[in-house]
């Protein structure tokens, strides 16, 4: 979860992104008593962003990261594209190829369908993070193969941006394990591509998803989805 700064605090990390070691004079800028200037600066100590050693406050390692994602002039920390992975299993059932989807029952976009995906970790690479998200979604182990990236912007029909991701698209082929048809997030079918082609609500439609399995190199695409509800 994000965590929440008021715009006082943000004025506080401010000051130490470009004064390493500050004492109390030194950062209060804004127009507050001292006792209201002294909460908001012991909540970033509580908070682990600033440390105070003899008199002097500096950013904690903690602090510099969040601090650096600022925007220094409008004192609002920037939002930024989330990295995430979609993993797109395929299988031969009876000669036809059929393909794991995965359909959406939680908010946002309850009900659609797409393939399992789920946010990279702090200091996690990808394909580590492809090899747990499929195996804690389906119950599955296969063999991952890195297909492109594809940044998604999804739009409201009125133009706001609900969301914008970075998938890392591994295609995973020789699926084995102990199924998992539910899980928490949602639930997993095993369809055919005619199944997939009728399926509403979907976050890429079936053509789209073969473009990127079956090229021959490395893909990057740019997507927008304009949606009426989110």
């Amino acid at each position: 979860m994000e965590l929440k700064i008021h715009d006082f605090q943000l004025s506080i990390l401010r000051e130490l992104l470009f004064r390493p070691n500050a004492r109390f004079r030194d950062l209060k800028k804004v127009d507050i008593t001292n006792d209201h200037f002294t909460f908001h600066l012991k909540q970033l100590v509580k908070e682990g962003l600033v440390i105070k050693q003899n008199k002097v406050y500096s950013l904690t390692d903690e602090g510099k990261e969040f601090a650096n994602r600022m925007d220094t002039e409008a004192l609002r920390i920037e939002r930024q594209g989330k990295i995430a992975v979609g993993l797109h299993a395929v299988r031969l059932r009876n000669g036809k190829t059929e393909h794991l989807v995965h359909q959406r029952l939680k908010e946002p976009f309850y009900g659609w369908y797409g393939s399992q995906s789920g946010k990279v970790r702090w200091g996690e690479n990808p394909l580590d993070c492809a090899k747990r998200e499929f195996r804690e979604e389906t119950g599955l182990t296969g063999k991952f193969t890195l297909k492109g990236i594809v940044h998604y912007h999804h739009f409201h029909q009125d133009g706001r941006l609900l969301e914008d991701k970075y998938f890392w698209i591994y295609k995973v082929e020789n699926t084995k394990g102990d199924f998992m048809e539910e899980v928490p997030e949602g639930k997993n079918i095993w369809i055919s591509e005619a199944k997939y082609r009728k399926l509403k609500n979907v976050f890429a439609t079936f053509d789209e998803v073969r473009e990127v399995l079956n090229s021959k190199k490395l893909l990057y695409l740019d997507r927008a989805r304009f949606v009426k509800s989110y």
